[in-house]
């Protein structure tokens, strides 16, 4: 690992239909062997049929559905003489964006619909409605850290 320099942060463009870098991320974390146009089809298939059962924005729904998932603490391991702790910490804000949109898809694939796109949409519906596995993920992060709460003092 170099010392020298930290990794600059790639700019990334806002997507063409909303105008969101939040949503060109998504996408980017959601393509699969550089096919982008595929990730792009299946993401804004599934925002239409969130809207339409929602009867919301489609970017309200998703930018509602990111902020109810971002987790605001999770645990940290931390080796003190000998032992592993489990330390609660606070989230910065980047990586609680990139921790709901990775939850996202990752419980949005393992749904049993019959394609990616049906998936993503009825994740974002039960994720906008407070149920669904991502925000289970959410709750059980968070869980962890407030049972961790008593190794808060190794935090470093």
């Amino acid at each position: 690992m170099a010392r020298r320099h930290a990794a600059e942060k790639r700019e990334i463009l806002p997507d063409s239909r909303f105008g969101s870098v939040f949503v060109s991320r998504f996408v980017n974390c959601l393509m699969l062997d550089g096919k982008r146009s595929v990730a792009e089809r299946i993401f804004y298939e599934a925002v239409d049929q969130a809207e339409k059962k929602l009867s919301r924005a489609a970017i309200d729904v998703f930018t509602g559905v990111l902020d109810m998932v971002k987790p605001s603490i999770e645990v940290r391991s931390r080796r003190v003489g000998g032992a592993t702790y489990q330390i609660p910490v606070e989230v910065r804000a980047e990586r609680a964006r990139a921790l709901a949109m990775r939850w996202l898809i990752a419980s949005a694939s393992k749904r049993s619909e019959r394609t990616m796109s049906d998936k993503l949409a009825g994740e974002l519906i039960d994720a906008f409605n407070g149920r669904g596995a991502t925000i289970k993920k959410r709750e059980d992060t968070h869980k962890m850290a407030e049972a961790n709460r008593a190794f808060a003092h190794y935090r470093w």
